[in-house]
């Protein structure tokens, strides 16, 4: 961890009026960005986003570093939260269950050409995902996020991300095919 971010931890630790704002400046795309692909209405995705930074704020005492760095801690901050919203909401839309697909034969293709109605699919499709498959999705492939820290924030093993992250891939294919 950089010199900076130990001290920006002992000033929230110490309750430092201006480490509030360094975390928010420093974190705050990376957290909003996370919960907005779990909450899609922008004003709830705000309020959650709210909510992280007043729970990391609290928590920060507990925080340790050897487990995760101050990124990945606040991203499974905004996770639960943002996992626990859309629990209390009900849903917008019914998700699609893999067995109603039924086009188990077909396999995933190594590579799809990346036009514009490629995109507009994959978008539609990842819109069908419910919200803990969209953020390890969003993890892997938009924030880079290795399969440790996936299951550091979302209380899981890496063995069983990369099995989520491979059944994922399966269904947004499936999805894709019957669009």
């Amino acid at each position: 961890m950089g010199h900076e971010t130990d001290i920006l931890i002992d000033d929230l630790r110490q309750r430092r009026p201006a480490a509030c704002q360094r975390l928010l400046t420093a974190y705050g795309p990376t957290v909003f960005r996370m919960v907005q692909r779990i909450v899609t209405c922008r004003e709830d995705a705000e309020e959650v986003y709210q909510d992280v930074f007043v729970k990391a704020l609290r928590g920060i005492g507990d925080y340790d570093p050897r487990r995760a760095s101050l990124t990945t801690w606040l991203c499974r901050i905004a996770y639960h939260e943002s996992l626990n919203f859309v629990r209390g909401k009900k849903p917008a839309i019914v998700y699609m269950e893999e067995q109603n697909l039924n086009c188990e034969s077909l396999e995933v293709a190594d590579e799809a050409p990346p036009d514009e109605q490629t995109i507009e699919q994959l978008e539609r499709a990842l819109a069908v995902l419910s919200p803990h498959e969209q953020a390890v999705i969003s993890m892997f492939y938009y924030d880079n996020m290795s399969l440790a820290d996936i299951a550091y924030v979302t209380g899981s093993i890496p063995s069983t991300v990369g099995s989520q992250l491979s059944r994922i891939r399966r269904k947004l294919y499936r999805i894709i095919k019957t669009l």
